[in-house]
Parts: C-alpha cells; sequence; structure tokens
C-alpha cells in the first residue's frame, strides 16, 4: 500500500460471520491488523482501540481491527475483554496480502509467515492517507487518532 492508494477492494467476515467488502466503505477510516487473538500485543492494542471508540467516533472516523482468527474467535475475544472496536476476520488472507502485511516474521530465532502489525489511515476520499508499519502497541492508538483528527 502506498500512499494515495484506494481501500482494496476485498472481503472479509465480521465477527457475525457477514461479508463486509472493504472497498465499498467510505472514509475515514482505520483498518489495523494485528497477529493473533488473545495475545498480550494484540489485547494491549484492542483494548487502546476500544479506549478511544468514542473519540473516534466523534471524529467521525470507523476503526476496524483485521486478523485471520475466525469470526468465532473474535467474538470470544470481544467477549473475554469486553472490546467495542470492530474485529474482522480474513481467513483466507486475501486483506493480509492486498494490504501487504503477510510475510516472514522470526521470533526466538525461529522464521515463520505471519500477519505484520501495521495500520492504514485513509481519507474521507477512500485513499490512504497515512500509514504505520512494524507497529509498536504503546501510544499507537493515540497516535492514530491524532492523524485522524488531522485529516
Amino acid at each position: 500500500m502506498e500512499l494515495g492508494d484506494a481501500i482494496p477492494a476485498v472481503t472479509v467476515k465480521t465477527a457475525n460471520d457477514a461479508p463486509l467488502a472493504l472497498g465499498e466503505l467510505a472514509g475515514p477510516l482505520v483498518v489495523y491488523f494485528y497477529p493473533k487473538d488473545d495475545t498480550s500485543g494484540c489485547t494491549r492494542e484492542a483494548q487502546d482501540f476500544t479506549a478511544l471508540a468514542g473519540d473516534f467516533a466523534q471524529a467521525g472516523v470507523r476503526v476496524i481491527g483485521i486478523s485471520k482468527d475466525s469470526p468465532a474467535k473474535h467474538r470470544k475475544f470481544t467477549e473475554k475483554h469486553t472490546l467495542t472496536v470492530e474485529l474482522v476476520s480474513d481467513e483466507e488472507g486475501g486483506a493480509c496480502e492486498a494490504f501487504g502485511v503477510w510475510g516472514e516474521k522470526q521470533l526466538y530465532g525461529k522464521t515463520y509467515m505471519g500477519i505484520e502489525r501495521a495500520t492504514f489511515l485513509f481519507g474521507r476520499d477512500g485513499t490512504l492517507a497515512q500509514s504505520w508499519r512494524k507497529v509498536k502497541v504503546p501510544g499507537h492508538a493515540q497516535a492514530v487518532l491524532e492523524a485522524a483528527r488531522a485529516l
């Protein structure tokens, strides 16, 4: 994804198993990718976006979190941590490929394929206004909110 690119025309599934066509959504929109439900960093990130949900809504910005976890796992994760951020499933990986976040990762000397923690902010015109790659969770949701307010 490069600045100025349109929201990719890919379909994901909501936590209720309904299809959601990302390319049909109007901006402003935040799409963040995270590796896995119910892990420490991913939980903290979802909690941070949830804590700022009212501020994003007031700014007119929709926030969507995407992982390859199933809709059922998203429902369980949401209920367990009382999350309000919208989580969607990309089990087949089409969104991960379109956004360029699927690739090799390393952990404890082992190489494996996984989702890069990344966030994309689309403006009112539906084009990419800003992106964050290899995200570090602390303070990230607040930084995204500030960028969204500046649109």
